[in-house]
C-alpha cells in the first residue's frame, strides 16, 4: 500500500513562516492560501481597513527582499507573475486579517497560525536557554572543556545543506 505523508496544519503553517527583517512573517500569498482567499481579496481587505495594520503587524517588501526571495526559492520571473511586491504580516498582522476576512476558514486557520508562532518562539527561546546555560558552564570549567563545548555550538546551528544534483547523469553506471 502506498502511503503519502499528510502534514498537520501546524506543520504546514510552521512551514511558511519566514524571517524576513529579523521578524518572523508569512507572505500575502501563503496567507491567502491558508484562509482560503485570493491573494488579491486579502490585500483588498486589508487596505479597507489599513488603520488596523501599523508597521508591526504587516509591511510591503523592498525589491531587494524579494529578489532574494525569488533565487532562494528559484521563483520564475515569467509572465503571470507579481505585478506588486508582496506584502508580509507579523504574528498579529496574520490574526487581524483574519477578523478583516471574516470568513469561517480564515477565523479556524488563524488559531494553526498562531500555535505555529508560539511553536517557533518557544523552540527559539529553548535555545537561547541552552546558549546561556553552556556560557555559565564555559566559565565555571577549565580549559580542557573547551573542545566539548564548541561541538555542542556546532550541534546547536542548524546545518547548512547543499543541493545534491538531481536527475539523469550519462554515463552514470550502477553498482
Amino acid at each position: 500500500m502506498n502511503r503519502t505523508l499528510v502534514k498537520t496544519p501546524l506543520a504546514r503553517v510552521a512551514d511558511v513562516i519566514l524571517v524576513i527583517r529579523d521578524e518572523n512573517v508569512i507572505l500575502d500569498t501563503d496567507l491567502a492560501l491558508l484562509y482560503g482567499v485570493e491573494t488579491r481579496a486579502l490585500i483588498q481587505a486589508v487596505k479597507r481597513n489599513d488603520r488596523r495594520f501599523p508597521l508591526d503587524f504587516m509591511f510591503q517588501l523592498t525589491r531587494k527582499e524579494f529578489d532574494a526571495l525569488r533565487s532562494q526559492f528559484v521563483i520564475s520571473k515569467g509572465r503571470g507573475g507579481r505585478r506588486h511586491l508582496p506584502y508580509a504580516f507579523t504574528e498579529h498582522g496574520a490574526i487581524m486579517a483574519a477578523n478583516v476576512l471574516n470568513n469561517e476558514r480564515a477565523v479556524e486557520a488563524s488559531v494553526q497560525v498562531v500555535r505555529a508562532f508560539v511553536k517557533l518562539r518557544q523552540m527559539l527561546a529553548s535555545n537561547a536557554e541552552l546558549s546561556r546555560k553552556l556560557d555559565g558552564l564555559e566559565k565555571k570549567y577549565d580549559r580542557q572543556f573547551k573542545i566539548v563545548f564548541d561541538a555542542i555550538r556546532q550541534l546547536m546551528t542548524a546545518p547548512r545543506t547543499e543541493a545534491k544534483p538531481i536527475g539523469f547523469r550519462a554515463g552514470a553506471r550502477k553498482k
